[in-house]
């Protein structure tokens, strides 16, 4: 589970927007789409490593995956999340 101090002071690193955790119905699809080979990140590459939770900009544009409780913050690795 994220640390609510860390969760406070980190932000988008591109629009520097707040994050928000993302709900589990949110990772639980995200997953299912990895499962189907259907997801791919903000830089083009397939999401092959399903994701344990996720960071969703205040917009609800892009979420930046959690992975054994670590924060994926990379502008490439964001998944977006408007269709």
């Amino acid at each position: 589970m994220m640390d609510a101090e860390l969760l406070g002071i980190l932000c988008c690193p591109e629009t520097h927007q707040s994050l928000k955790l993302a709900e589990s119905s949110v990772v639980e699809n995200l997953n299912q789409q990895i499962r189907d080979g259907q997801l791919h990140n903000r830089g083009g590459q397939a999401v092959k490593e399903r994701i344990d939770g996720g960071l969703v900009r205040a917009d609800g544009q892009f979420l930046y995956p959690i992975r054994q409780d670590i924060p994926i913050m990379l502008i490439d690795e964001a998944i977006p999340l408007a269709s």
